[in-house]
């Protein structure tokens, strides 16, 4: 058995390998179905190896030869609509489709060139790179591509550039002067060698990725509230924190948020909890668009809400508190699907130095409590803390609080 033979032997195992790993993430997750397309352009391995296999016994191996071109220029066609597929972008059906019909069509005129001609050669692989052309325009065409995806965009070009020099090295050393004697030249061992490592490579890397990107999917879902879109409340305590203590390290201010939609259970009782649930999931929707993308916004369980607003101070966060609330408040009976009209209270907190997440939370809960407590439908502002449970706030700090309409301070004391 030739080197190459057993180099083939390796690279089918290979493909194997990869032909599972991709149909189980396609499994395992349905909606990856980037996987399902790797799993398919793998899965031509196989002809590609029974083809090459079958060429040292065949008296015209010219069909065969032909075959196995065509199978491995399916496969890097599959492979690309796989990464279509998986980054959310277009697929290039005109650019690929064209160079996949383009490509057989001249190699059937090249079958009759002599194998160590440089032209055969190019025109022969010229499409394998124009395929991995094709694949970094993909790549690239996703905004939100990082370190890994980057990497893969790297190894295309390498890939790339490693089939246009295989002509060089046919020409340097020959390729077995035959399609029958390929399979037993230096040239055939060295193509499969490099072909198989950079196959392991490129396979690996989309597997990483895509790997990466359904773990991703799956932890966005488990932090998810599914009625309202927004994060529910393991979400919310892990993206709060990350964002908390960033604030604290740069420096920066950091608001924190609570808010409950008024007599809601006089809406379910009412209306139904079907009306109920729209009206959380438009509540949602009203707060995600009433605060910035700095902000990690969650329903924390029935119709309470949390926000935390980092990078911001109080007259920023008190004034979209006051937007969200005016805006429910004025929506259309239309909108609101109730003769009654909705509306929702506040309370806010701003971050101490060294206060913990739970903490501020439990301020911005008393403020809401006060709202409550003073009539519902408005925003409370909780003092900051202090060492000196009795120490008042300064008449600067009152005024400024007091002057914001249907923004009161709450006042507490500490037991004790």
């Amino acid at each position: 058995m030739s080197a190459a033979s057993i180099v083939l032997a390796i690279n089918l195992c290979v493909g194997a390998i990869f032909v599972s790993a991709f149909g189980f993430i396609a499994v395992y997750r349905r909606s990856a179905v980037g996987a399902r397309w790797q799993a398919l352009a793998y899965s031509m391995t196989f002809v590609i190896g029974l083809l090459e296999y079958s060429m040292p016994y065949q008296t015209n191996a010219q069909a065969a030869a032909y075959g196995s071109f065509a199978a491995f220029l399916t496969a890097m066609l599959f492979s690309n609509i796989g990464l279509a597929r998986h980054y959310e972008v277009r697929v290039p059906w005109l650019s690929l489709g064209l160079l996949f019909a383009l490509a057989l069509g001249v190699n059937l005129f090249t079958l009759g060139m002599p194998r160590d001609s440089l032209a055969r050669g190019l025109i022969y692989q010229a499409p394998y790179a124009l395929m991995h052309v094709i694949g970094i325009q993909i790549i690239l065409a996703n905004r939100s591509r990082r370190m890994l995806d980057l990497t893969l965009v790297s190894l295309f070009a390498l890939s790339a550039l490693t089939f246009l020099s295989k002509p060089f090295l046919a020409l340097a050393i020959g390729s077995g002067g035959s399609v029958q004697g390929y399979l037993s030249s230096n040239y055939a061992a060295i193509s499969q060698a490099s072909g198989g490592v950079l196959i392991i490579a490129n396979g690996l890397l989309i597997l990483l990725i895509m790997t990466r990107d359904v773990i991703a999917d799956m932890t966005t879902l488990s932090e998810t509230d599914p009625l309202s879109g927004l994060l529910n409340r393991r979400g919310f305590d892990e993206q709060a924190e990350r964002a908390r203590l960033m604030a604290q390290r740069a420096g920066m201010p950091a608001v924190a948020i609570t808010a409950d939609i008024d007599h809601f259970k006089q809406i379910n009782d009412t209306y139904g909890h079907d009306r109920g649930d729209q009206v959380i999931a438009m509540f949602g929707e009203l707060l995600k668009e009433s605060f910035d993308q700095r902000a990690v916004v969650a329903r924390m369980g029935g119709e309470e809400f949390a926000v935390l607003l980092p990078g911001a101070g109080l007259p920023v966060a008190r004034g979209a508190a006051e937007a969200a609330r005016l805006r429910l408040r004025d929506l259309p009976k239309e909108f609101r699907g109730t003769d009654k009209r909705i509306t929702c209270s506040f309370g806010i907190a701003v971050l101490d130095e060294g206060e913990s997440l739970s903490n501020l939370l439990r301020r911005a809960d008393m403020a809401l409590y006060d709202a409550k407590a003073k009539g519902r439908d408005r925003v409370s502002i909780a003092p900051a803390p202090s060492l000196d449970s009795n120490a008042p706030q300064s008449a600067a700090s009152a005024e400024k609080l007091s002057s914001a309409p249907h923004a009161e301070p709450v006042h507490t004391r500490r037991s004790g």
